[in-house]
């Protein structure tokens, strides 16, 4: 079995910053991609960022310049430096690790922004 488990999320003001973290572990044999999404109250599921074990990342539109993903590839963990931080990124935040066939979620944390 495969447990994926985030860290980090809480309340802060408007311009504030968080570090979300996600490590994987259990069975683990290769860890493709590894990042996060989030899910916000009426909103769709939205890709925040994602890495791959070759370092290639990739941000949504909407935190580009704010937020920056990386990973320790020995670790099997991956995270999330958001800064800036506005109201509207006030979400579940889940992060998931893609190995072979099968992706891997973990339980969601919640980061809530302050106006």
């Amino acid at each position: 079995q495969v447990q994926v488990v985030e860290s980090g999320g809480g309340l802060v003001q408007t311009g504030g910053s968080l570090r979300l973290s996600c490590v994987a572990s259990g069975s683990i044999f290769s860890i493709n991609v590894m990042g996060w999404y989030r899910q916000a109250p009426g909103k769709q599921c939205e890709l925040v960022a994602r890495i791959t074990s070759g370092g290639t990342i990739t941000y949504a539109d909407s935190v580009k310049g704010r937020f920056t993903i990386s990973r320790d590839n020995a670790k099997n963990a991956v995270f999330l430096q958001m800064n800036n931080l506005r109201p509207e990124d006030t979400a579940v935040y889940y992060c998931y690790a893609d190995m072979v066939y099968q992706r891997y979620w973990g339980q969601g944390t919640q980061v809530t922004v302050s106006s």
